[in-house]
């Protein structure tokens, strides 16, 4: 959701082919966000991607889920399913499949697609990464049984050491979470995101809400500042025919943090090589001197980095 909207300076020091690390130290003007908010407002479904670059990534990325950027470092979760789930006929104790197993990944690559870390996250049955975010000190994630109405555990990574910290857990599959750097916050969104939370950083549910929007479910999401966030996500939608594969509507949209009401949405109209729209997976928002540029990473296994970019008229 997709994104890095206070940017860093690249500032990097990497202490062997297996480790990397980041320092968030300087951070640029607020102004980052603010024109993003703006120019994300000018998107509409005509608004013109241009293909800048295909990273190929040279390690099994997978199901990716999130993404952000720390100056030249990706951070992207992903979740490696080992024995997938398996609906049941009627729901069995409130849910409504097997757990399945997994485990959950926190990867660190390079510009060049070489993978740099591979952090493990989850306990047990919890081994499903959601959407993640960094908030200008630590990168938030959230990691869930692989099914609805479960439990998760919300991690915060320093990306200075790459330790995660357990911070709570709690009763409900978190798809995705971030954090309001200027209030502390956290803002997460459930399975499909049909629900909102908010938390403190202990885990007390401030607030729960309905998801208004059924344009799409969010799977990435990150602040942009002064109260606002962006959303990146997909629906299925069924098409005519047997046997015809449902159609994938991608989109983005930009979330109010105090209401999460939606203030500005479109769809996205962009495919990956396998055919998948691109924000189905990670999608990373930034913000440039002429427009916006997308990273998306919509493939699963032997994955690739899209990288496009809108151009805004400026005077």
């Amino acid at each position: 959701m997709k994104k890095l909207f206070l940017t860093l300076a690249a500032a990097l020091a990497i202490g062997s082919v297996t480790t990397a690390y980041a320092n968030p130290d300087v951070l640029q003007t607020k102004n980052d966000g603010e024109q993003l908010v703006d120019k994300f407002k000018q998107l509409s479904r005509n608004t013109e991607w241009e293909e800048k670059g295909k990273v190929d990534l040279q390690f099994n990325t997978y199901h990716p889920q999130g993404m952000t950027k720390i100056g030249d470092l990706y951070y992207m979760s992903s979740v490696e399913i080992i024995e997938k789930p398996v609906k049941f006929e009627h729901p069995r104790d409130g849910y409504d499949r097997t757990p399945g197993k997994g485990i959950g990944h926190l990867f660190v690559y390079n510009e060049q697609g070489k993978l740099l870390q591979d952090i493990k996250l989850g306990e047990g049955d919890m081994y499903h990464p959601g959407g993640i975010a960094f908030d200008g000190e630590s990168i938030w994630v959230s990691v869930a049984e692989y099914r609805p109405n479960s439990e998760s555990i919300i991690y915060k990574v320093d990306p200075k050491t790459m330790k995660p910290q357990e911070m709570f857990r709690t009763n409900d599959h978190i798809g995705g979470i971030l954090r309001d750097g200027e209030k502390g916050k956290l803002k997460a969104v459930s399975w499909g995101s049909r629900t909102f939370y908010e938390f403190d950083q202990k885990g007390k549910v401030l607030s729960k809400t309905s998801n208004p929007s059924h344009f799409i479910d969010y799977q990435d999401c990150e602040s942009a500042g002064n109260d606002n966030m962006i959303c990146s996500g997909i629906t299925e939608l069924p098409q005519q025919g047997n046997n015809v594969a449902k159609y994938e509507l991608g989109g983005l949209a930009l979330l109010d943090m105090k209401s999460m009401n939606t203030k500005h949405e479109l769809p996205i109209s962009l495919f990956s090589p396998q055919g998948h729209t691109i924000t189905r997976n990670p999608v990373y928002l930034e913000n440039t001197d002429y427009g916006i540029k997308l990273y998306a990473v919509p493939d699963d296994d032997h994955s690739s980095m899209l990288v496009y970019e809108t151009r805004f008229n400026t005077k």
